[in-house]
């Protein structure tokens, strides 16, 4: 049995997309899933026993994405799904047909995140047009990135 080599992938805990939490311990401006959508809590409220027993709790979240209102109805000692949200900043490079070239702080480079719409985009885009040094943060949940602030650089 010595001649077999035995493999072992190793898994990373923080790979995965979402975790459980009580609907009780949830506060505002948590992280949320509700609908599958990873939502910033904005309102929460409980309603009292019915005749089941339980507590609810009623949360209304943002979609930190897409700005879509979703509201949820959950008793408060069930568990509901928080995303796992990360927010890093990168010095933007470059933009090229609507994605922005981006550079982390260890050289890393990422050019597959889109130049955000709406006002947030065309600020970027005007102020990196302006020739200024920009760090955009971006925020990445559920597979999905999105830039969601972007401020000048600042040199050290």
């Amino acid at each position: 049995m010595s001649d077999t080599d035995f493999e072992f992938d190793s898994v990373d805990a923080e790979t995965s997309a979402t975790f459980p939490r009580q609907a009780s311990a949830l506060r505002m401006n948590d992280y949320v899933v509700i609908k599958g959508r990873p939502c910033k809590i904005v309102d929460m409220s409980s309603s009292k026993a019915g005749k089941n027993g339980h507590v609810r709790v009623n949360i209304t979240g943002i979609d930190i994405f897409t700005g879509k209102k979703y509201e949820d109805m959950s008793p408060s000692s069930h568990n509901m799904e928080v995303p796992n949200v990360k927010r890093a900043e990168f010095q933007l490079s470059g933009i090229d047909n609507g994605f922005l070239s981006l550079m982390g702080d260890s050289g890393n480079t990422k050019d597959d995140v889109k130049l955000p719409a709406g006002d947030l985009g065309e600020s970027i885009q005007a102020q990196f047009d302006e020739g200024k040094e920009l760090l955009v943060t971006v925020l990445a949940a559920m597979g999905e990135e999105a830039v969601v602030a972007f401020e000048a650089a600042t040199g050290d």
